[in-house]
Formats: C-alpha cells, sequence, structure tokens
C-alpha cells in the first residue's frame, strides 16, 4: 500500500476470499410456515392431499438456493456526480460477471444527510449491467460522501437473497458556496519565507522554473536536470520559484451548542462546506492553509499547500462531526500553539451560538491567532413556523435576531465578524477580507 497517497485514494480492498452466506428471506419463511400448516393439516385430517400442496413449498427455497451465485468475483462500480448549484445528478453503472443475470440484482443507495431525493433511485437492468440514476438537491452548501452502494442477488421468487461483493469507491459530493474563489486575491498579513503585506517568492519543489544547482542526496529523480548533467558531468537538480500569499488557519468549531443536536448537525454541514471552500480558495492562489477542527478535542491538518493538502483537508472535513463533549475554550489555544506557529491570519467558522463559542476567540487570540470569524446563522434553518404564526411569528423573529445581534456584538471586542445569512454565497465574507484586514487587530 502506498501510503503516501491521500486518504480518499487510499481504499482497503474487501476481503473476497470469505463467500457471503446466503439468507432466507421473509418470503421463505412464510413458504415454510404454511407448508407445516399444511402437513398439520393432513395429520388431523387424516387427508394426503395437503401434502402434495405442502412439497411445492418446501422445495422451492431449496431450488432457490441451488440459483445463487457462487463465485466471488466483485461487481464493478463507475459512479460520477453532475449538476450545478445546488441540483445533484448520481448517474453509475455495475457491471456484474457474466454468469450472473442483472435483473435478479438489487441496488441500494443510501442517501448522505443535507440531501433531499427530488426523483427516487431508478435502477435500469440488463444483461450486461446494471444503469442507476437518481437527481437530489441539497438545502445548504455541503459537503458528504456517497457510500459505496449495497448490492443483493435474489432469485426471480425472492426466497433467497445474498451480499455481493463491489469493487468501486465512495462518491464525494461539493456544493460549495459561490465567489468562495474571490478569497484567493486576499492578502494575508504573514507570509513565508519573507513576512509582509506583498506577495513572497520562495524556492521550492514546484511552480515555475528558476535556476539548477548541484543536486543534493534526498533529490528525486524528477528534480534532475538531465541535460545540464550530460553537458557538465555533474549531477544537477532544478530550482523553481514559487510564488505564495501567505499562510491561513481554518479553526472549525465542532462542540455541541444549546441549539440542539439537530441545528448542530444542519449548521456544521454548512460549516464544513464554507472551511471547504475557504481552503480551497486559498490553495488554489499557492498559500499554505491549515485546518483545524476543534470538539472535545483539536483534531490538527498541518500547513501544507498543492493538491495534497486539498484531499488532506477533505478527508478530515469529511470525517468531522459534532462532538459529544464540548471542550473549554482554552484547550484550543494551548493546542494550536503544538501544531501551528501563532501570528499566521486564523479564519474561525462557529456559530457562536452560546457563551463557549463565543470565548473560543478570546482564548485563540491570546495564545497568539488573529482571528476573522465567519458566524454561520442559525436564522435561516431555525423553524420558526413549527413554534409560533403571524404576528407571535413576527415578535419570536424580532427577538432572535437581537439575541443574535447581542452575540455577534460581544465577540466583536475580540475579533471581526461576518454573520453569514446567505449560505450560498461568500460575496459579503469575500469583500470584509479585502477592506478589512489591513486594519484588522493583531495579537
Amino acid at each position: 500500500m502506498n501510503w503516501d497517497l491521500p486518504a480518499s485514494i487510499r481504499v482497503e480492498r474487501p476481503m473476497w476470499d470469505t463467500p457471503s452466506p446466503v439468507r432466507p428471506t421473509l418470503r421463505t419463511w412464510i413458504c415454510y410456515g404454511l407448508a407445516g400448516f399444511l402437513l398439520l393439516v393432513a395429520v388431523a385430517a387424516h387427508n394426503p392431499v395437503p401434502l402434495f400442496a405442502a412439497v411445492p413449498l418446501l422445495i422451492a427455497p431449496l431450488a432457490a438456493l441451488l440459483l445463487a451465485p457462487t463465485g466471488e468475483r466483485p461487481l464493478a462500480l463507475h459512479w460520477v456526480e453532475n449538476g450545478d448549484g445546488p441540483e445533484v445528478s448520481i448517474v453509475g453503472t455495475i457491471a456484474p460477471p457474466s454468469s450472473l443475470d442483472a435483473r435478479d440484482v438489487d441496488v441500494t443507495v443510501v442517501v448522505p444527510p443535507g440531501l433531499v431525493q427530488t426523483r427516487p433511485l431508478v435502477v435500469r437492468p440488463s444483461k450486461e449491467s446494471i444503469a442507476f440514476s437518481m437527481t437530489l438537491v441539497a438545502r445548504e452548501p455541503l459537503l458528504a460522501q456517497f457510500a459505496v452502494p449495497t448490492v443483493r442477488w435474489r432469485d426471480p421468487l425472492g426466497l433467497m437473497s445474498r451480499p455481493l461483493p463491489v469493487d468501486g469507491l465512495p462518491l464525494p459530493v461539493e456544493r460549495c458556496p459561490r465567489e468562495a474563489g474571490r478569497l484567493g486575491t486576499v492578502r494575508l498579513h504573514r507570509t513565508i519565507v519573507l513576512p509582509g503585506e506583498t506577495r513572497s517568492r520562495a524556492i521550492g519543489e514546484s511552480g515555475d522554473f528558476y535556476g539548477v544547482r548541484v543536486a543534493m542526496p534526498g533529490d528525486s529523480p524528477r528534480r534532475i536536470n538531465w541535460s545540464a548533467t550530460a553537458r557538465s558531468g555533474e549531477t544537477y537538480s532544478n530550482e523553481f520559484s514559487l510564488e505564495r500569499t501567505g499562510d491561513v488557519l481554518v479553526f472549525l468549531d465542532a462542540r455541541p451548542t444549546d441549539l440542539g443536536p439537530w441545528m448542530d448537525a444542519r449548521l456544521m454541514g454548512v460549516a464544513r462546506a464554507a472551511a471547504m471552500a475557504i481552503a480551497d480558495a486559498f490553495l488554489r492562489d499557492r498559500a499554505r492553509v491549515g485546518l483545524a477542527i476543534f470538539g472535545e478535542f483539536l483534531t490538527p491538518v498541518k500547513l501544507g499547500g498543492g493538491r495534497r493538502q486539498r484531499y488532506r483537508i477533505r478527508e478530515a472535513l469529511l470525517a468531522a462531526e459534532v462532538s459529544n463533549v464540548a471542550g473549554p475554550s482554552e484547550r484550543a489555544g494551548f493546542a494550536a500553539r503544538r501544531f501551528f506557529p501563532p501570528g499566521i491570519t486564523t479564519i474561525v467558522v462557529s456559530s457562536l451560538a452560546d457563551e463557549s463559542t463565543r470565548h473560543l476567540v478570546l482564548y485563540l487570540r491570546r495564545r497568539g491567532y488573529p482571528s476573522v470569524v465567519l458566524s454561520p446563522s442559525p436564522i435561516p434553518v431555525a423553524d420558526l413556523d413549527r413554534w409560533a404564526t403571524g404576528e407571535e411569528r413576527r415578535l419570536a423573529l424580532r427577538l432572535v435576531e437581537l439575541v443574535r445581534r447581542h452575540q455577534i456584538a460581544e465577540v466583536w471586542a475580540e475579533a471581526p465578524v461576518v454573520d453569514w445569512r446567505e449560505y450560498w454565497s461568500l460575496a459579503g465574507f469575500s469583500a470584509f477580507l479585502n477592506r478589512g484586514m489591513r486594519n484588522r487587530r493583531t495579537a
């Protein structure tokens, strides 16, 4: 196994050497029950006629068992995700072995949270392959992943079933807010290697060609300049100039709040999509990006750049869930110093729904992480119509607005806050960063 590959393409292949058992379905037990009833009737009535009716019910499951596939060759899965904006379209094919009739196969696709089906799963089996498709819509921006579909063989009468191995990869779905690409134009305060407000130039292993130097131990064969080596007789390596805007840390608050599990999970989905969009925007501009997910403890993805770093961040965000226990805010600042250098630009993604989340920015600033907060507002996803209507709803909305404004004002004492309500757009956040990064507070 190649451990240098991103986690998303390091896939453990299932052990297909162990056969999957053939299991009877509910219809089989109904057949057995009805056959037993007929046997009792035959014995009680001293009449052999019910026995002749019971024999087919006993033989049918055994015949279905003989039809079950015996080979353990996996089914090849090919599927893609299409669509634009909130719409998500899944199209795929499953190629069964030639010995298996595709019309005897059932396909089940589990829909991840945050997606709503607008058209149910449509399966079109044929003798060669199984084509399936489904259409969904995302309520808010999300970062989710479809698990590999479950495929089961069933006999024509539905008496026996058997799970079949599938050779395929999970399908990620990214629906990030629009205007996220504009974030890459933000000038970051801390720049590696040369600190400052402007772009810096560093020598690295990728980028535009800069020059050659004498090869050193550890240089990969891809960096060797074979033309210069052949001319001089000494091994030379290429150097590349890498323009980089600086370092940025995306800090995702994954602690539970007083809003409840349902609201926390929904806001967490929006926050994951925002964190992915922010990280992707800066990575495209050749900045180094780190990720910190704080629940009970801190889960870090250290600073890095390039496509591989994007995979690492995406895998960490896909695994991020609202923690069961809220870690103290003091722990976040101390833990961040172990993995990230102080002074880098920090973007905190948090709902700021209770006092513990509002204290997070304070302790990060005290530990040397000047922050800007992107706060997904819980108001757009709050189901106020469930609790009040008419004048009562307007009054409740007004009270919620006042509470939300007070919460944001408390955090503004420590760091700038963007109250994010239009989930499908990051234009306001991008404009705020471009205006205010030079005047923000630093620790």
